[in-house]
């Protein structure tokens, strides 16, 4: 038999290479959603736009643009790829949400005093620190709730995504045309659409009417809708003419097309991709009530400890000295200042949703507060793409007269004097 010592190694070399095996696969996992995320980032690659009609992507699709695909070919073709949705994030429950609303580092510290308080009462059955530490507990709790409600409120961006899918799309299959749930659409689909209509998924123009047009606004922030036509006018997949792209509208006239990419294939599915695995990085307002808590919990122990030792020096009795000490830290915590925060931060947000700015995160607001210089990329990017009139100018009997014309960008305010 192998002596203890022999044993106790094996079992820690043991140990030690399970660590190693876990750890490279942790690596292994960050490294590849690193290398996920950069693929993301990477501009949009598609072909199909390139692509010989009849000899390539029809053939390659295995769809005939006169009878469509068949139903057994759109059914496995539907198990292979998956429906026509984009893939929700990882919903965290309501209860956990509210936790981490009670949780948080300046919430603890609060925690930490009410918990002082009442080991204080149970101590010297002091009605002061009893009330004390209810109040702390209270304020925690109401100052959680008031975030909890305000952050519920704003939708996740997601939820955005699943009002660009229309509920039914016209579709060719065996030869004849038919409504089908936009979520069953396949990739070789031959599918119809109509000024007033979604995209249903990425497609390319077969055949389309002279005025057909969509708006890539939500796209690629184009203000102007844009012409299609059944000709490759560029090699980028964004720029050119016969490519539609899921989730953009059709504002004026008809095609015909044949569904290229479904779900996340599609551009928007990339898009949607790279926003839900974007990492979340500490507001400002967070970072600066991060370091004031470390720093006064760091004086409140310091103080709490001297006295504490002072008095064992001068020979104050133990129970009083101890009530002492959980005074002066419990003196030292900014009860306030959590719910301070919280409220100015919720009456900021309401004054932005009536002013249609959409909060998801009460901290985003002091980060916008604090934002100096934006930066867009072109005109229209910014704007609502919504004509509106700002003044009209008549001729009268001697002069032009300028009138102010209310309308969304001034609110019936007065504009100027038009020169």
């Amino acid at each position: 038999l192998p002596s203890s010592s022999h044993t106790s190694s094996f079992v820690g070399g043991v140990h030690l290479k399970k660590m190693a095996v876990m750890d490279f696969f942790r690596r292994r996992k960050s490294v590849d959603n690193e290398a996920q995320h950069d693929d993301l980032k990477r501009n949009v690659e598609v072909t199909a736009h390139k692509e010989d009609l009849e000899t390539e992507l029809l053939q390659r699709l295995g769809v005939n643009q006169y009878t469509g695909l068949g139903s057994d070919a759109a059914k496995t073709l539907l198990t292979d790829h998956g429906p026509n949705m984009l893939t929700p994030p990882k919903q965290t429950p309501a209860w956990v949400k509210f936790l981490k609303e009670l949780t948080g580092f300046f919430s603890l510290l609060l925690w930490g005093g009410s918990i002082l308080c009442f080991a204080g009462y149970l101590i010297d059955r002091s009605q002061d620190h009893l009330f004390l530490g209810i109040v702390l507990v209270l304020v925690v709790v109401v100052t959680g709730i008031f975030s909890f409600v305000q952050n519920s409120k704003s939708e996740s961006l997601m939820n955005s995504f699943k009002n660009m899918l229309p509920p039914k799309v016209k579709v060719l299959r065996d030869g004849t045309t038919d409504e089908v749930v936009a979520m069953q659409i396949v990739p070789g689909d031959i599918v119809f659409v109509e000024a007033g209509d979604l995209i249903p998924a990425d497609i390319r123009v077969l055949e389309c009417s002279d005025n057909f047009q969509v708006d890539n606004a939500a796209l690629t922030g184009e203000s102007e809708p844009q012409k299609r036509r059944p000709v490759c006018s560029h090699d980028d997949p964004l720029e050119t003419q016969n490519l539609c792209f899921f989730g953009t509208q059709v504002p004026e006239g008809s095609c015909k097309g044949v569904v290229i990419a479904t779900g996340d294939k599609t551009v928007m599915g990339r898009i949607a991709a790279l926003a839900m695995s974007t990492k979340n990085e500490q507001t400002p307002i967070n970072k600066e009530i991060h370091h004031f808590i470390l720093v006064i919990s760091a004086i409140a122990m310091f103080l709490g400890v001297l006295f504490f030792l002072l008095n064992i020096l001068i020979g104050t009795p133990y129970i009083e000295n101890l009530v002492f000490m959980i005074g002066i830290i419990v003196a030292n915590v900014p009860e306030g200042l959590l719910a301070t925060v919280t409220v100015c931060l919720t009456l900021t947000a309401k004054r932005m949703h009536e002013k249609k700015v959409l909060v998801k995160n009460l901290e985003g607001v002091e980060t916008l507060g604090s934002t100096t210089c934006i930066c867009s990329d072109k005109t229209g990017t910014l704007t609502q793409n919504i004509m509106t009139v700002a003044q009209v100018v008549y001729g009268g009997i001697n002069s032009f007269v300028t009138e102010d014309a209310p309308s969304s960008f001034t609110g019936g305010k007065k504009t100027g004097t038009l020169t």
